[in-house]
């Protein structure tokens, strides 16, 4: 494991908190009983959103943590985990 920097983790957790504030969004447009398709219009944005934040982790574990696996012999285990993971991602 290579650790993230402070500045990767802060970017990471800002991302994550617009989308919890998006979800709060979404949750009260379902309490204020708005049009369906507006809630699925934001729950698409939602979606959109994580997937981005999946794919940056996904980038940065690729070119950092299995790349030094790599360079330190334990690339198998190393590659055999980021498909198993990126099997789960795109499901």
């Amino acid at each position: 494991m290579v650790p993230r920097t402070e500045k990767e983790i802060e970017s990471i957790i800002n991302r994550l908190k617009r989308i919890e504030g998006q979800v709060r969004g979404v949750q009260k447009m379902v309490e204020e009983n708005r049009y369906c398709i507006d809630i699925l219009v934001q729950i698409s944005a939602i979606q959109a959103a994580l997937k981005k934040v999946g794919l940056h982790l996904l980038e940065r574990h690729a070119n950092h943590c299995v790349s030094k696996a790599i360079r330190e012999g334990s690339g198998e285990e190393s590659l055999r985990e980021l498909m198993d993971v990126i099997k789960q991602f795109t499901k």
